[in-house]
């Protein structure tokens, strides 16, 4: 193949990617491995790449989930897997996600159809789950939320953190952190951020 047939070639498997990332087919954005590897071939983890550094100047980026893991950048994950004898799951059994690269600016929040106050109580529930080793019965994040918000607003804040994908629930009425705050939210940096917080207002 010539090289202008491989750029050609390329390019459109970087459309095609962007349509199967883009555009919702099913329940919840982005794509599973397997479904990019059948449409784009066993080099998508490259295409995604290629992506990635053309989402940079829009501040967007592609990153990897495996089901109750931190998102990884798709940069950052090897094209083979590493290890051997089951030590590494395979990038197929991941779903891919374009999430922002940056953060938002406060003035920028009104934009996407969110509260303070919603923002907020969002916060404090990955803070409790987190806190409580990443489940948190439904009671105990509204008799805590119930601290600082309205008993009436506490209950459609965390069902409609539920139904965007932030927080799960249990048979149980155990609530967990769901697919959506595994890819959009750097939770190494969020408790950085609360360890700080907690340091200044301690000192």
């Amino acid at each position: 193949m010539s090289k202008r047939g491989g750029r050609a070639s390329y390019a459109r498997k970087v459309k095609k990617a962007v349509h199967l990332l883009f555009f919702r087919r099913h329940y919840r954005p982005g794509a599973k491995g397997s479904e990019l590897k059948k449409a784009l071939g066993p080099d998508y983890l490259r295409v995604l790449k290629v992506l990635d550094q053309l989402l940079r100047p829009l501040d967007l980026q592609v990153k990897q989930v495996f089901e109750g893991a931190e998102p990884i950048p798709v940069l950052a994950v090897p094209e083979t897997p590493e290890g051997s004898g089951g030590e590494s799951k395979s990038p197929d059994e991941a779903t891919y996600y374009v999430v922002l690269r940056g953060t938002f600016e406060p003035t920028e929040l009104k934009y996407c159809g969110w509260r303070i106050d919603d923002m907020a109580a969002l916060a404090l529930s990955i803070a409790l789950i987190l806190a409580r080793g990443g489940k948190a019965p439904r009671k105990d994040v509204e008799e805590f939320l119930s601290r600082k918000l309205p008993s009436w607003r506490v209950k459609m804040g965390l069902d409609r953190f539920i139904r965007m994908g932030y927080l799960g629930e249990d048979e149980a009425g155990v609530l967990y952190l769901n697919w959506r705050t595994m890819a959009e939210v750097d939770l190494r940096a969020f408790l950085d951020l609360l360890l700080r917080y907690e340091v200044a207002q301690s000192g």
